[in-house]
C-alpha cells in the first residue's frame, strides 16, 4: 500500500490523505496546533472503518545475535530495522503504521535529531502519530531505545 500524500483543508484541519482506496490511513494535523511533521510525527491518524489492527511489541536495538551497541544512534537505527522486519513478518509496510510509542533512556534534546532522522527515513511524509516516553531504564541495562507500533492491516 503506497500513498501519495495530499493536503486537504476541512473545518480548520489540515488532513493529509489519499483518496485511492478505503484501506488507507488518514493523517490529521490540525491547523490550530503546531505542525509536528518536522519532528517526525503526526498529530492523529484515522484508520478506515472495519480495519484489522496489529500490535508490534517494543523493538530494541539488538542485532540478530542479540548484541547491543553502546551507541544510541546505532541502537535507534537497528531498532527501526527490527521494526521493519516485524512489519514484513506480518505482511505490512511502514505506511500502514498508525501509531508509534518510543521509549528513550535518559532522554535529552540532543537525542531528538537522531530520533527524527530515523523516523523520517522509515516513514517519509506518511508520519504516524507518535509518543516519546523518557524512561530511566528498559528491559535490560544496555538498552537505550525501544519502539512499538500499532499497525492497520488491509
Amino acid at each position: 500500500m503506497s500513498r501519495a500524500i495530499k493536503h486537504l483543508l476541512i473545518g480548520g484541519l489540515i488532513i493529509m490523505t489519499t483518496a485511492a482506496t478505503a484501506n488507507e490511513l488518514t493523517i490529521v494535523n490540525p491547523r490550530t496546533l503546531h505542525d509536528p511533521s518536522p519532528n517526525g510525527y503526526s498529530t492523529a491518524v484515522i484508520a478506515p472503518p472495519g480495519a484489522r489492527v496489529a500490535y508490534i511489541s517494543g523493538q530494541g536495538g539488538q542485532d540478530s545475535a542479540g548484541g547491543l551497541s553502546p551507541d544510541f544512534a546505532v541502537q535507534v537505527k537497528q531498532a527501526y530495522a527490527n521494526l521493519r522486519s516485524a512489519l514484513e513478518g506480518i505482511g505490512a509496510k511502514p505506511d500502514q503504521v498508525a501509531k508509534l510509542t518510543v521509549f528513550v533512556v535518559d532522554h535529552d534534546m540532543s537525542k531528538l535529531e537522531v530520533l527524527t532522522r530515523s523516523v523520517k527515513e522509515m516513514f517519509g511524509d506518511a508520519l504516524p502519530a507518535q509518543t516519546l516516553v523518557p524512561v530511566p531504564k528498559l528491559a535490560i541495562d544496555p538498552m537505550l531505545f525501544e519502539v512499538e507500533a500499532v499497525v492497520v492491516l488491509d
